[in-house]
């Protein structure tokens, strides 16, 4: 039989080479101002996102990047969403999005002012139709005589007399230099499906609700886990299982942030949620069969217990976090672009999850009941010493 809880140290150390690497470039991320460690989305930074349709072709990410990179935006994210048709989403660094100008109002006709008392015109009779009597604009291709207050003829085209067959409106400000230089590359642009910009304040409250929402999360697996096993141990010990998943994916993104320039977005908490629940679930297994059997095995040492226990649950774990995996890898590699940085954190989360269920978790269980076991025997000793 496979001693699993005998070699714990083993998988400690296993552990700690694991996580190790990430919580140096996480740490590194304050100390070289952001250029190394976790790279957050704009969803946390504050930005602008804007998502839209070439009618012609559809571009690769790197090709957009490429020209976001020749407008000073380096180090945008741009990646591909398909749903009916296939968009370009772009998501960079708050560039300002300005309204159109408003148009100027012309004068009511009772606000005009009164006919010159140089031209009067009679009681009864019709009203003059020289142009320079009324100051609201004439048919007439002749000029008025006097500034009209209304808008000038000349005034720029309607969008539908410029704008090529089948394309959106334009669009203003800073964004709009950057659609240009799009359409110059890539052809018309002819649906703007996103245009808007996250402010700082915005975006620091979704990174204390993703904080508040794991933090909720973790103390109600403990409370749950404490009252279904009257154990607080086997809740504590959850908890830092979940712990150890959490900052292995932490310290990936880390990593790869740094050599790849992989964000964290807001889809990041929820896969962090979503491993936290995976991973509690392999662990209840493991612990509801050591419960089974520490009555069905009573007077065994803890350890056998615990090590039969991880023996008899290790298929059941393994075949439901590979074939999660499997389906998980099948997304990655086919699946929308948008969604990719997402089922990577779920792969390593779930992965993750799986080892720290049968190795560490038990493990730490086995741990923390030896020293309990050594130290009540040293308070029966110091009692029976008196």
């Amino acid at each position: 039989m496979f001693d699993i809880i005998g070699k714990r140290r083993w998988f400690y150390v296993f552990s700690a080479l694991l996580i190790a690497p990430g919580l140096i470039f996480a740490i590194l991320g304050p100390l070289t101002g952001g250029r190394m460690g976790l790279q957050f989305s704009i969803d946390f930074t504050g930005g602008t996102v804007y998502e839209v349709h070439f009618r012609d072709t559809t571009p690769t990410p790197e090709q957009v990047r490429e020209v976001l990179a020749e407008q000073g935006l380096a180090g945008t994210v741009a990646l591909t969403t398909s749903q009916d048709r296939t968009y370009v989403l772009i998501r960079t660094e708050a560039i300002g999005l300005v309204d159109p100008p408003l148009p100027v109002a012309s004068p009511s006709p009772a606000a005009s002012p009164s006919p010159s008392p140089a031209s009067p015109t009679p009681a009864g009779s019709p009203a003059s139709p020289d142009p320079g009597a009324s100051p609201s604009p004439s048919p007439s291709p002749s000029p008025s005589p006097s500034p009209s207050p209304s808008p000038a003829p000349t005034a720029s085209p309607s969008p539908a007399a410029t704008l090529p067959s089948g394309a959106a409106p334009p669009t203003p400000g800073r964004l709009g230099e950057l659609r240009e230089a799009l359409e110059e590359r890539f052809g018309v642009i002819d649906e703007v499906r996103q245009e808007s910009t996250i402010g700082p304040v915005i975006s620091a409250e979704l990174g204390q609700q993703a904080i508040i929402l794991i933090i909720l999360g973790s103390a109600g697996i403990l409370g749950w886990m404490t009252y279904r096993f009257a154990d607080v141990r086997m809740g504590a010990v959850a908890i830092a299982a979940l712990i150890h998943d959490v900052v292995l994916v932490v310290g990936v993104f880390a990593i790869l942030g740094t050599l790849m320039g992989l964000q964290i977005d807001a889809l990041f908490v929820t896969a962090m949620l979503t491993v936290i629940g995976f991973s509690v679930h392999d662990t209840i297994v493991v612990f509801d069969r050591i419960r089974e059997n520490r009555i069905r095995h009573a007077g065994e040492p803890f350890a056998a217990i615990v090590n039969h226990s991880l023996l008899q649950t290790l298929g059941r774990s393994l075949n439901t976090s590979i074939t999660t995996v499997l389906v998980l890898l099948g997304l990655l590699l086919l699946g929308s672009e948008a969604t990719r940085a997402f089922i990577f954190a779920m792969v390593v989360g779930i992965t993750a999850g799986a080892y720290s269920s049968i190795f560490n978790a038990a493990a730490l269980l086995v741990d923390w009941h030896h020293w309990a076991e050594r130290r009540r025997d040293r308070q029966v000793a110091t009692v029976r010493a008196r």
